[in-house]
């Protein structure tokens, strides 16, 4: 193995890429490994990003990727990933590879910026219109709804709270829970104050053009009228790359830290989706990293200062 690397960064999202800029102009050597696959590919446009406001999300990572070239003491490896990860001695070794494990490297610390899995709802058609007119994010994305009829697809406890949110942007939302009980009479009844209808069938199919959604089709024969909306999918995250060392989670599978980036594994960091759930914009999660690397930067020498 080479010269053990100051910080290895997993993830080339927002998060991951934010740590890796901030790490580089404080002259620490980085490696950032990404398997550039990224949760939000099928996404046209991003939102909420200053100075950056409806930029494609792949043209932000290719601009950051540029600016981090200025920065010698940084390595950027797109499609690839670490197979495994272990704790070393006083730091950590991966093993680091394309298609299969191949180099191992070793880092003083690591920023875990892998960012989430996410589980669509079983609806179908909705893949063919995901990222164009149905979104995951309401704040990323409902500006761009505002005052259409909309729809709302999941199954999940919290729908009618996703509801509840939405509404902000449309007084005319209604939520297809495709034949799942997650919304009882009392929130049903609730949402219906907010111009909110409650559509318990089986949808049998998405009607539109080009990802432009028009209609949803339910089995017993009745359609609705929609020209976009909102997906609640099931996120994950994917530790299964870790070996011997188990960093704590909560009850969904969420990294949590201390706040600062912290994981319960000394040198062990986290940042953007991968840590404990919170507002999930690219603009949240680059600022998570650029945390977590002044951080990273005061445990290293020993300091404790807020800044």
């Amino acid at each position: 193995m080479t010269e053990p690397y100051d910080v290895l960064v997993i993830g080339g999202g927002p998060a991951g890429l934010s740590a890796a800029l901030n790490l580089g102009r404080s002259l620490a050597r980085v490696l950032v490994v990404d398997a550039d696959r990224p949760r939000n590919a099928a996404t046209v446009f991003s939102h909420g990003f200053l100075t950056r406001d409806g930029i494609p999300p792949h043209e932000l990572r290719k601009l950051a990727r540029e600016e981090l070239h200025a920065y010698p003491t940084v390595d950027v490896r797109t499609r690839q990933r670490v197979f495994s990860l272990r704790e070393d001695g006083d730091g950590f070794a991966a093993t680091v590879g394309r298609r299969e494990p191949g180099e191992q490297v070793r880092a003083h610390a690591v920023l875990l910026a892998t960012g989430l899995r996410e589980t669509l709802p079983p609806v179908p058609g909705l893949l063919g219109f995901y990222g164009m007119t149905l979104f995951s994010c309401a704040a990323c994305d409902g500006f761009e709804l505002r005052g259409r009829h909309l729809g709302l697809f999941g199954q999940s406890a919290d729908l009618a709270d996703r509801a509840r949110l939405i509404a902000r942007w449309s007084d005319r939302l209604t939520v297809f829970t495709h034949g799942a009980d997650v919304i009882d009479a009392v929130a049903e009844a609730e949402l219906a104050t907010h111009g909110v209808t409650v559509e318990r069938g089986l949808v049998s199919g998405l009607v539109g053009d080009k990802g432009r959604l028009e209609r949803v089709d339910l089995e017993d024969g009745r359609s609705t009228s929609v020209a976009g909306g909102f997906v609640r999918p099931e996120w994950s995250l994917d530790l299964s790359f870790l070996h011997g060392c188990s960093p704590t989670t909560d009850s969904d599978g969420h990294l949590l830290t201390d706040g600062s980036g912290r994981t319960s594994i000394r040198r062990l960091y986290a940042a953007g989706d991968a840590a404990a759930p919170g507002p999930q914009q690219l603009i949240v999660a680059a600022g998570a990293g650029a945390r977590a690397a002044a951080v990273i930067v005061h445990d290293a020498v020993g300091v404790t200062t807020a800044h």
